[in-house]
């Protein structure tokens, strides 16, 4: 996995946990969604990077 692509990755994930905590903070359901959808959208990447790592 190039670095860039691990620290894009990485920076979807914290941001979704922060729009998460932000969502939980302030009673918004529409932005936890929203923060939860980032972080599963970057662990993904994150997972696909690896698997193609693994078959270079």
């Amino acid at each position: 996995m190039s670095g860039m692509d691990k620290m894009k990755n990485k920076a979807e994930e914290l941001s979704g946990r922060g729009k998460e905590a932000v969502g939980d903070a302030t009673n918004d359901p529409d932005l936890k969604a929203e923060g939860q959808a980032d972080q599963a959208s970057g662990n993904l990447k994150q997972a696909g990077e690896k698997v193609k790592d693994i078959f270079k």
